[in-house]
């Protein structure tokens, strides 16, 4: 299958172009700036499938408006009518096709022309009225104030804030892609006569997703990592890492040492805890504690550990020894006393997480002796 993307460089081009590289049935024709509009027959010869993405949404003047979004649909509906093939088209508006300003105005028009040719001409054409899009490799002042904020936050430039109330509507790049490549496999679920949208959109306030970056921002510094998995959080973490300055790739966290070994926290979840690890000497007991309610995890991932439990009522005692080579998980369990011995030729390391972020006025962790 041969496809082109007009728009190939640009930001939901490069994502675009990212996915269907990685499809070997598919050849890509690229149409950009580099291009003008009499090599548009030549290109789309034996073109099966065109992603229409180009446009001006902040031109020098508002002719620019006229020559990316009008003149070159129409180019582009005229190049394929002259070729006499079946091609499928689906075509990248925006909700601001609705409006009475100059971008607005340019959309519109651009959808009537690929309205009219598709009926004229019967092809499928989807058209897609996306709201701000926001991702990776998109441009800062220019595509999304997603990307303007977290360009400037990631190099601590101050971002501007005129009304913290405004709702804004966005749509994740992965999600509109997903969505595009989708009707390029054959599932036409959607009606051509209709303007369509991608899901999901979600809705924010300017103040909202300032305040978000920022606490992605912070986090580094207070190991903190907050719920990201999923949603609009899960999008907007990724898009503020794609922005970091190569320098920022790594950074440091504490590390506290003594002559049993070291200790150094990693992350700290809003509810799910904080993950850790420490270091112990060859013959070097570490622990001899226990909690109430809080539990941990441990795993040898480099070494051989001792390790003891004590229930701290009636004195059962467990013990059996975990090495590195197992990939075996330790629980510790509330109302045991527990320690670990290195019993190894060499330091022993250990990764740690706790359901808990540890609260120095409140640690639930309580000194005992082991006697065993």
């Amino acid at each position: 299958m041969r496809v082109m993307v007009t728009g190939a460089d640009g930001f939901l081009g490069k994502n675009l172009c990212s996915y269907l590289d990685k499809i070997k049935e598919v050849e890509i024709i690229s149409f950009t700036r580099r291009n003008n509009l009499l090599q548009l027959p030549c290109l789309l010869e034996n073109v099966d499938f065109v992603f229409h993405l180009a446009g001006a949404n902040r031109p020098r003047d508002q002719a620019g408006f006229v020559a990316d979004n009008i003149e070159l649909t129409e180019a582009l509906c005229n190049a394929i009518a002259d070729s006499r093939r079946r091609i499928s088209i689906i075509y990248a508006s925006s909700t601001q096709a609705i409006l009475d300003n100059p971008y607005g105005i340019s959309k519109r028009n651009a959808e009537n022309v690929i309205c009219k040719f598709q009926q004229k001409n019967q092809i499928t054409a989807y058209i897609f009225r996306l709201p701000n899009i926001f991702g990776k490799w998109s441009r800062p002042n220019y595509n999304s104030v997603v990307a303007t904020y977290c360009h400037n936050l990631a190099r601590n430039i101050p971002i501007e804030i005129n009304d913290p109330a405004t709702k804004i509507t966005l749509v994740y790049v992965d999600d509109v892609v997903d969505q595009f490549i989708k009707l390029l496999n054959g599932d036409e679920g959607l009606q051509v006569h209709e303007y369509h949208s991608v899901l999901p959109q979600y809705t924010i306030t300017i103040g909202e997703l300032a305040s978000c970056i920022q606490a992605f921002k912070a986090g580094r510094l207070e190991l903190n990592v907050h719920q990201v998995g999923s949603g609009l959080m899960r999008a907007l973490y990724a898009t503020y890492l794609s922005f970091l300055p190569h320098e920022e790739f790594s950074y440091s966290v504490p590390r506290y040492c003594d002559a049993r070994g070291s200790f150094v926290e990693m992350i700290k979840t809003e509810n799910s805890g904080q993950v850790s690890y420490f270091t112990a000497k060859p013959g070097v007991t570490r622990g001899g504690h226990f909690h109430n309610t809080k539990t941990e995890k441990f795993l040898v991932i480099k070494g051989r550990a001792h390790f003891r439990f004590r229930h701290i009522l009636n004195g059962h005692t467990i013990e059996f020894d975990v090495s590195s080579e197992e990939s075996k998980v330790v629980d510790t369990i509330p109302g045991w006393a527990h320690d670990i011995t290195n019993i190894g030729n060499d330091e022993m390391f250990v990764m740690l997480w706790a359901n808990e972020i540890f609260d120095r006025n409140k640690p639930d962790t309580f000194p005992y002796l082991m006697k065993l």
